[in-house]
């Protein structure tokens, strides 16, 4: 009685393992095949360039706002730090 008992338990087990290894496998090749056909037939995006942000973003700053950013710098470095290029983010 025992015997069965554990031959079924052990027969049950690896038809579990296996299905779960079978369904992995499948789900991992649908997977590749769908990354091969996205990569295939979609098409690929283009980024457009921004042109001079840098420039833009010196030209906007004015004299206040870069007084305010030079004494607050100078406030938290106690005068030893110096502003060399204001960038906006």
């Amino acid at each position: 009685m025992i015997t069965n008992d554990i031959y079924g338990a052990l027969q049950l087990l690896i038809v579990g393992m296996l299905t779960v290894f079978a369904v992995l496998l499948i789900v991992i090749n649908l997977g590749k095949l769908l990354i091969w056909a996205v990569n295939k037939w979609a098409p690929e995006e283009t980024v457009a360039k921004k042109a001079a942000p840098a420039q833009k973003a010196i030209a906007s700053i004015d004299a206040t706002t870069k007084a305010i950013i030079d004494a607050t710098i100078s406030q938290i470095t106690g005068g030893k730090g110096r502003t060399s290029k204001i960038t906006k983010l």
